[in-house]
């Protein structure tokens, strides 16, 4: 299915008051999006943030309420580089007048963090905490900026402080996503539980949090749970497309994977995002298409260049993608760009598990076994038994000649996921044979 082209002629409405004030206005959505009965309600609640702006220029509220529902826009279209220039448009010119307006400094902490600037949205949510320690709303911005910078126990503290004032979607999926990240993984299967029942249902958080409830019951190996969270969260949300991204990584266990590339294709049409391109590559691979696969590989290095590219003329719209562009380097073959783009993302974040998870894999595959050893040593540090994680370790430690640690970390990632990658499990035969 091909992917949904949005045709839009941009205009700018410019309002006294406010010199270099530019409102960008919401695009239309076409296809599928377009026939959610939320679509209705989020122009009419657009037009009314824009007509109280031109009535009342210099009111921080309607401005700070407009950037509140572009960002959601954003997650709902995955056009995260118009809807984050809009919006930090309107944060940066109500933060210009008051520098310490509370809800500016948490959307604009908001979007940085989704731009992956981690360590400037961590320094804004600590700002607003200053201003109002009593917001369960901004710990969870400080959760996630101290989660993606590899501050854990920082995180776990100011967990505490946001589930005590509020707990509810917000705080429970955090709490969950921290005790996935502590190895706990079914203390994060009941947390995430407790977060999709606090939500609404049919609403985007709520559909994303139970979109990765079923990505939690995968990494056991429980599909049959992991796809009944995908097909209520169609019934609920219809055209999600997180959930047929699931869908399709469950036909793909399944070796169904004509059905599995329709899902993600579905996904694809729906909403842009990176990933999705990630794993209709892996699937092509898996269905004896390689050329297509190199293909999309190849098509994904060039967005995420692109994007980075205008990101650097233009540091509204800039997101920081190098941990992404490594592992799209690795797909086509080319190590020394991944390796690069490993490296940046390190050098921002050294002590994040993930970011060292991806720089132990590219020089893994570069053959530079004892930094390999290294990273991955560190990518342990908080005791994570994410599936993946265990079986690269694995197979890294046995490769530096640890055979014992390396077998009991590989044995207990098939174990406990015998649906893991098929690329994993072709690299760790001969490990497994080596080490028995």
């Amino acid at each position: 299915m091909m992917v949904i082209m949005i045709a839009f002629v941009a205009f700018i409405v410019v309002y006294k008051g406010h010199s270099n004030d530019e409102i960008l206005p919401l695009k239309d959505r076409v296809g599928a999006l377009a026939n959610n009965p939320e679509w209705a309600k989020t122009k009419e609640q657009v037009a009314k943030l824009i007509q109280k702006i031109k009535d009342k220029p210099d009111a921080a509220e309607p401005r700070v309420q407009l950037a509140q529902a572009y960002m959601q826009e954003a997650r709902v279209t995955g056009d995260h580089q118009y809807y984050d220039m809009a919006s930090l448009r309107l944060l940066n010119s109500v933060l210009k007048k008051d520098p310490n307006q509370f809800e500016a400094l948490c959307f604009k902490s908001m979007v940085l963090l989704s731009q992956h600037h981690f360590t400037d949205g961590l320094a804004l949510a600590n700002q607003a905490v200053a201003i109002n320690p009593y917001n369960a709303f901004v710990y969870g911005l400080v959760i996630d900026g101290n989660v993606e910078t590899g501050n854990y126990d920082e995180a776990v503290k100011n967990s505490d402080k946001m589930v005590g004032i509020r707990p509810d979607l917000s705080s429970y999926s955090r709490i969950s996503y921290l005790r996935e990240i502590y190895g706990d993984n079914e203390g994060a299967i009941d947390a995430m539980k407790l977060a999709v029942s606090a939500g609404f249902p049919g609403l985007e958080q709520t559909s994303w949090c139970r979109t990765q409830l079923g990505k939690l019951y995968e990494n056991k190996g429980d599909l049959d749970n992991a796809k009944i969270q995908y097909e209520i969260a169609l019934s609920q949300r219809p055209d999600y497309a997180y959930a047929y991204a699931g869908l399709g990584r469950i036909d793909a266990y399944q070796k169904n994977y004509k059905q599995a590339i329709e899902d993600v294709q579905k996904a694809q049409s729906l909403v842009n995002d990176y990933g999705f391109y990630d794993q209709l590559s892996e699937l092509y691979k898996l269905n004896n298409e390689p050329a297509k696969a190199k293909q999309i590989a190849e098509d994904l290095v060039s967005k995420l260049t692109k994007d980075a590219q205008v990101g650097n003329s233009d540091d509204q719209i800039g997101h920081y993608a190098d941990k992404e562009l490594a592992y799209a380097y690795l797909k086509t073959g080319n190590y020394d760009k991944a390796l690069e783009h490993a490296l940046i993302e390190y050098n921002r974040r050294p002590d994040n598990i993930d970011v060292n998870q991806a720089l132990a894999w590219v020089n893994y595959k570069m053959g530079n076994t004892k930094d390999a050893d290294k990273y991955i040593t560190v990518a342990l540090k908080t005791n994570s038994q994410n599936p993946t994680l265990l079986c690269e370790a694995g197979i890294i430690k046995s490769k530096v000649g640890d055979k014992d640690k390396g077998n009991t970390l590989i044995k207990k990632a098939l174990s406990m996921d015998p649906y893991i990658s098929q690329d994993l499990q072709n690299e760790v035969k001969p490990y497994l044979a080596m080490n028995n």
